[in-house]
Parts: structure tokens; sequence; C-alpha cells
């Protein structure tokens, strides 16, 4: 079975195409803010790169968030589109364990870090378990503050990793001692490994069935509520 793997969560679009013998294509842009003008030319020249049809896709492997709103919906939209047209399923899958799947072989508590902006963070706590790392906690937006709480409070070995945690290394490191990883961004690489491990198993939704995972109001309507209650 052919994956594609979609992920507009963060500034860089990633696409990746994956089958039974691991990925066969990769594709990562930094897209800024564009994009819905970058997605679909990458995933057209990943299936280009892999002499792959769309026909030939079996699943869509898909972050949900959180992350940067409008490139989740671009990113969202787009999966149900193409499984919609091809009549196959989506793995919606949350940035923050994508994030966090290189580090699947650490031993350490390890903590997603993505940069919600605003002076906010997206967080969560996962752990190794195999070829897999799995949630220990529901994912947090907040503050810096609040995670390094979280971290004084669990008081257990601990790598960070994400684009937040290297913005707010500092902050981080002198409120608990901890590691900060090299990746800044989750990787559609990741995205359709565990995408195709979840196939295997059926773990997929229907293409209607995909919702966001926001964590947060989009920034529209915290500002509307505020015109409101103004």
């Amino acid at each position: 079975m052919i994956v594609l793997g979609i992920e507009t969560a963060t500034p860089r679009v990633s696409v990746a195409l994956a089958n039974h013998d691991g990925v066969v294509a990769l594709i990562e842009v930094d897209a800024g803010r564009r994009h819905a003008e970058t997605l679909v030319p990458a995933i057209e020249f990943a299936c280009r790169h892999a002499d792959v049809t769309l026909p030939e896709i079996g699943v869509v492997a898909v972050d949900v968030g959180p992350g940067l709103f409008t490139g989740m919906r671009v990113g969202i939209a787009t999966a149900k589109s193409l499984a919609q047209a091809l009549e196959i399923p989506v793995v919606p899958l949350s940035s923050l364990e994508v994030l966090a799947h290189p580090l699947r072989n650490d031993e350490r508590v390890i903590v997603s870090v993505i940069d919600a902006r605003k002076g906010e963070i997206f967080y969560g706590f996962f752990r190794a378990a195999g070829d897999r790392v799995v949630a220990l906690a529901e994912p947090r937006c907040g503050t810096v503050d609040e995670l390094v709480s979280d971290l004084v409070g669990r008081q257990q070995s601990v790598v960070c990793v994400g684009d937040g945690a290297r913005r707010y290394r500092e902050q981080i490191v002198d409120g608990y001692r901890c590691d900060v990883a090299d990746a800044v961004f989750p990787s559609a690489a990741s995205l359709v490994a565990i995408g195709d491990r979840e196939a295997r198993i059926e773990k997929w939704v229907d293409a209607d069935d995909v919702a966001a995972l926001y964590l947060r109001k989009p920034d529209a309507e915290i500002n509307w509520s505020t015109r409101e209650s103004a």
C-alpha cells in the first residue's frame, strides 16, 4: 500500500510517499504562509519523483494539528479532497506525535513543543514504546512558564523538541534542566511511517470525519469574540 503524507501545520510544507519498503519520496519546502500555493505542486513533484500515480495511493496520512491554523486547513482540505476523489481512507495524526516520532528510541520523556505565537506554545508529553511513541497526557496550549511547571511536577529526565523548544530554549532550560533536540518541525517522513503502521491495522477514518486539532480558537474567532464583548 502506498501512503501519502501531508504535513502543513508549521511554516514548512512537507510531503512524502512511502510503500512497504519505506519512504520513496520526501519534499520539504519552507513555505512561510504560502501553504496553498506550495502544497499541490509538492505532491505532484513527489509523485513524479517516485513514479507514482494518484490512483496508486491507498491511504492519506495528514497532520491535523495543533499548529498554524491556515496551514492546517490547507493540508486537511487537500487530504479530504484527495481521499474523496480516490475513495480511500485518511489517517489523521497530531503534529506533536509526528514531531516526537524520530525520538522513539530515546528512554527519556519526550516533550514536543510547537510555537503557537502570541506568547503561547502547544506541547505534549510522550514516551517511547517499541517502534512508536505514546502520549502520557492530553496535549495543551499554554505559556512556557506553565510547561516548566509541568516539567518540575514530573521530575523526570526530559528531551524537548520542536520550534517552540528552540525559540524558548533559555527559558525552558533555566526553569528545568533538560536537553533540546535539533529537530524543529514535524516531517512527512515520520507522518507516513506512523500512517503506514496505522493503516496496516485499519486505524483510519473516512474523509468526512477528519477534523482539525486546534487546542486554541482560531485568531479570527478570538478577535470576533473580543469585538462582540466590547
